[in-house]
């Protein structure tokens, strides 16, 4: 196993390559870039939007205004909207976003740096890459850890119960609930909950911005504790909602189709109590295409799901953080997500597989390469 797992962590190497230089090509396509961004607001707030830069406002206004007034705002740029800017003024905003030099060479330099774990600084926000990301992660895995650890909780027991009661009353008004629940997004469950609990209208029991208090630091340690889970009880329930939903239905089929199987009958043949049925035999063959799902709707929690509940919460986390960076197109912000969440499913892969051996050691990823 100990090879298995050194072959799979070389393998992480050339496959996040691939993965990021794809995403670089694809990224040179795409219009509106952070040079146009830069020009856009500079159109639009004048000395404002320039004075991160090294040139000052009034000068670049200033040029901007004698160049537009001779060559009559003409021009030729292969920036929109640059039209009438002096070619050293293009010049010197495409140096300050490293744009001055060729596609291949920043992307050789920026997979140097990923490499040190060095992801510079966001073009607009004037901080390290490292410090948004640890300043957000609180609030990501926050949300991705309980609402995943809940799901499971959840999902993994109730689906069993109701294979074992398969067409029972249980079972019909439990598939009921899940039905509402996977068919309400969670983004407007988590508006029903502030309206419900958060003083929309009727009750006004949970706060409704942060992960905790303003006055959290001065409080004593037990005190944090419960602020916290009294921040993040309604973000996480109107998760839950939505997620333990198709999760409950897979464990459900999947421990139906063990059941069914001869190995099943032969186990009761011999006198095996049901428990011992269930939880010796069936219960790590079913567990393994749950299993298989973990480390994507991990990641998924983790960044992509949590978005909208971000927003309705107030929440500063990596998903919004990303969807910033996207629209002001961030790309130091944007590649170093994207490194950091596919390396992290790379290895949340890999553990997967070590998962697979612990619940059923007839599993050999040994014998499998040989």
């Amino acid at each position: 196993m100990l090879a298995y797992i050194i072959r799979r962590l070389l393998l992480v190497i050339p496959t996040l390559f691939g993965i990021m230089i794809i995403n670089f090509a694809i990224i040179q396509f795409a219009p509106g870039g952070p040079v146009e961004q830069a020009i856009a607001e500079w159109q639009g707030h004048g000395v404002d939007a320039t004075s991160r830069f090294s040139g000052t406002g009034s000068d670049i206004q200033g040029s901007t205004r004698e160049t537009a007034a001779s060559q009559g705002g003409g021009g030729v740029s292969k920036y929109r909207g640059a039209q009438g800017l002096r070619p050293e003024i293009i010049a010197e905003i495409e140096k300050q976003f490293g744009f001055d030099k060729p596609a291949h060479e920043r992307f050789i330099k920026m997979m140097w740096d990923y490499a040190r774990f060095d992801f510079g600084e966001s073009y607009f926000s004037n901080k390290r890459v490292v410090d948004l990301v640890v300043e957000k992660m609180p609030v990501s895995i926050s949300l991705g850890l309980w609402t995943t650890l809940i799901v499971y909780l959840i999902s993994i027991p109730l689906g069993v119960h109701k294979a074992v009661h398969d067409g029972s009353r249980f079972d019909a008004w439990t598939s009921g609930v899940i039905v509402a629940g996977y068919a309400i997004p969670s983004f407007l469950f988590a508006i029903l909950l502030i309206v419900m609990f958060s003083g929309g209208r009727y009750f006004d029991f949970f706060p409704l911005r942060g992960l905790t208090s303003d006055d959290w630091e001065l409080l004593p340690w037990w005190k944090q504790i419960l602020d916290y889970f009294w921040h993040i009880t309604l973000p996480v329930l109107s998760m839950v909602i939505g997620g333990f939903a198709g999760l409950t239905m897979l464990t459900k089929n999947s421990f139906l189709d063990q059941i069914k199987l001869q190995y099943v009958q032969t186990a009761r043949a011999k006198g095996l109590s049901e428990n011992q049925v269930l939880y010796g035999h069936v219960f790590r063959n079913a567990m393994l295409i749950v299993i298989a799902g973990f480390p994507a709707m991990f990641i998924g929690i983790l960044f992509t799901g949590a978005l909208l509940i971000e927003v309705i919460f107030s929440l500063d986390g990596l998903g919004l953080l990303g969807y910033e960076a996207a629209i002001n197109r961030d790309y130091p912000v944007m590649f170093a997500i994207l490194y950091f969440f596919t390396l992290v499913g790379m290895l949340m892969q890999i553990v997967r597989d070590v998962m697979y051996t612990i619940i059923d050691p007839r599993i050999d990823f040994e014998s499998r390469q040989s």
